[in-house]
């Protein structure tokens, strides 16, 4: 007989992505799939391809490809370089680690900057290096907008500005995987060649749908680029976009959702999107200060507005805490990776998400601290509560106002 006793309510899924999936999108998703040569799917296409454009903040083409962020990582590097290639890339966390790596796999020479996973990009240190490549060998630099694994944002219109005033002729590609749709991004604003994205964070999907926004530029320089690229290419996505369809099978039904999402975030308004974000991760912070926990990103200026990460006291196993809110309160928190393994765990405040789920989640970890024995004062959730409640009351005064 099987013991195991089912939880009650519905599971709390507070890592920095996957994100919940709202009720909407899953409708939407639950179709039957149409004939992806037929003239209704060709209307589906040209409504999310132009629509995605929005997200992106850009006029120009965004591809739509049928797989993870890893992906469009490969496809920003194969369209635009060459083997042996230079590449100039800054380690903020894990996943500009495991960027670099597939460069390195791909017969590129990258340069990696070391940091400690605690601050973002220095753009001093990018306009060091660029002003010493005086014979341009260097082709591109990669960073990553939003590092989920240590919870730190990078100001990417810092980069661009360097670069600009070393009329440095790189391609500036941007990793936004974890904050396209939650914090404030601007591809054509911030003049990024190559923007990567995806689909189960910011954009409230499931995973499966990545993407890269372009610039004339890297279009331009994918003419000339030699790295072997079939699937990914960009020529052959661009072409079948023209009418709205795709050079292989596409993913319908998560084109059904994204086609949803887009709606969400419309309806809500980019702008306020952000904002919501901000004043999550604002009560989120204010919740780790009183409890006497350390947050890892040590830069304020830095702080991402999706995830946070917390650093617990010494002799205490962070891992050992994320089992006993599973198995207590139902709730997934995320994990240190890496060397951050056990050390730190993430709490995901991002995608359709409003005050009374943060509460909940910032509920369950407080009971889970003290029911992990780890050390830290009382109130934490009352701090979030506050902030919040003071949040909502400047709204409805400034709604009177006007």
């Amino acid at each position: 007989m099987n013991t195991s006793q089912r939880p009650a309510g519905r599971h709390f899924l507070q890592i920095p992505g996957p994100s919940a999936v709202p009720d909407r999108i899953l409708r939407a998703i639950d179709q039957q799939v149409i004939d992806h040569r037929g003239p209704e799917f060709g209307a589906l296409g040209r409504e999310v391809l132009a629509g995605v454009k929005e997200v992106f903040q850009t006029v120009h083409p965004v591809i739509i490809y049928p797989a993870s962020g890893t992906g469009a990582w490969e496809a920003a590097l194969v369209n635009t370089l060459c083997a042996g290639d230079a590449v100039l890339m800054v380690e903020t966390g894990h996943f500009a680690a495991l960027w670099h790596k597939m460069a390195l796999k791909l017969g590129l020479k990258p340069e990696f900057l070391g940091g400690d996973w605690s601050r973002g990009i220095d753009a001093n240190e990018i306009e060091a290096r660029l002003t010493a490549d005086t014979k341009h060998v260097i082709k591109a630099v990669c960073v990553v907008h939003n590092e989920t694994s240590s919870g730190v944002t990078s100001n990417v219109v810092a980069v661009r500005r360097v670069m600009d005033k070393l009329k440095h002729p790189a391609l500036l590609m941007v990793d936004t995987i974890s904050s396209l749709g939650s914090i404030d991004y601007r591809h054509d604003e911030w003049g990024v060649d190559v923007t990567i994205g995806g689909s189960q964070k910011g954009m409230m999907l499931p995973p499966g749908l990545s993407f890269n926004a372009l610039s004339p530029k890297a279009l331009l320089l994918s003419k000339t680029a030699t790295l072997p690229r079939a699937y990914w290419a960009w020529d052959d996505m661009l072409e079948a976009n023209k009418t709205g369809y795709f050079p292989f099978t596409p993913a319908t039904n998560l084109l059904y959702g994204l086609r949803e999402a887009i709606k969400m975030l419309r309806e809500e308004g980019l702008a306020n999107v952000f904002a919501r974000h901000d004043r999550h991760a604002e009560a989120t912070r204010r919740a780790v200060r009183a409890w006497g926990l350390e947050i890892l990103c040590a830069n304020p200026a830095e702080y991402s507005s999706v995830v946070t990460a917390v650093v617990l006291p010494a002799g205490h196993d962070a891992d050992r805490l994320r089992d006993i809110i599973l198995s207590h309160f139902n709730m997934s928190l995320g994990m240190g990776l890496a060397k951050l393994k056990g050390k730190v765990f993430r709490i995901g405040h991002l995608g359709d998400f409003n005050d009374l789920t943060l509460m909940a989640a910032l509920s369950g970890v407080e009971m889970g601290l003290e029911l992990a024995g780890v050390p830290h004062k009382k109130g934490g959730v009352d701090a979030a509560i506050q902030y919040l409640a003071e949040c909502a009351k400047s709204k409805t005064v400034a709604k009177i106002a006007a």
